[in-house]
């Protein structure tokens, strides 16, 4: 298959109300960078736009962040929901930062499955943070032979 140099895959990931906060969070806990963060109120023309909820003009319209040699990509939806079924997947050398990332994302959220070691990382665990996005992180992965 030929490679195409134009396709670049990024993640979008919908918050109900704390985008700014959980993109702040990753910025400071996670060594993201914030490149873009425009709230509904610094939208030029939003008149074809359905009408915002009382108090959301201060809610993020769309966010950007570079993460981990990606973008993460996020915006503040009415009634969204928390992230299922899909993972941002954070792959860590060593067992130390795999530790506090899990203690660190799992705090205020939910657990899906523990950390503990496994047959491909010496540690892995699944967790949903306090703003809903869902986390798989596998620290220090065992050598394939």
């Amino acid at each position: 298959m030929e490679k195409s140099n134009s396709l670049q895959m990024d993640v979008y990931v919908n918050y109900n109300g704390n985008c700014k906060e959980a993109f702040r969070f990753y910025e400071t806990h996670l060594g993201g960078k914030i490149t873009q963060m425009m709230t509904h109120r610094e939208l030029p023309d939003s008149s074809n736009l359905p009408k915002l909820p009382e108090g959301w003009s201060d809610a993020i319209l769309h966010a950007r962040m570079e993460l981990g040699g990606m973008m993460l990509l996020g915006a503040d939806i009415p009634n969204a929901e928390p992230m299922r079924s899909a993972y941002l997947t954070l792959q860590i050398e060593t067992i130390e930062e795999a530790e506090r990332l899990y203690k660190l994302l799992s705090a205020d959220g939910k657990i899906f499955m523990k950390m503990e070691s496994t047959f491909f990382a010496k540690r892995f665990a699944i967790v949903q943070d306090k703003f809903g996005t869902s986390w798989m992180i596998l620290g220090a992965e065992m050598a394939h032979e």
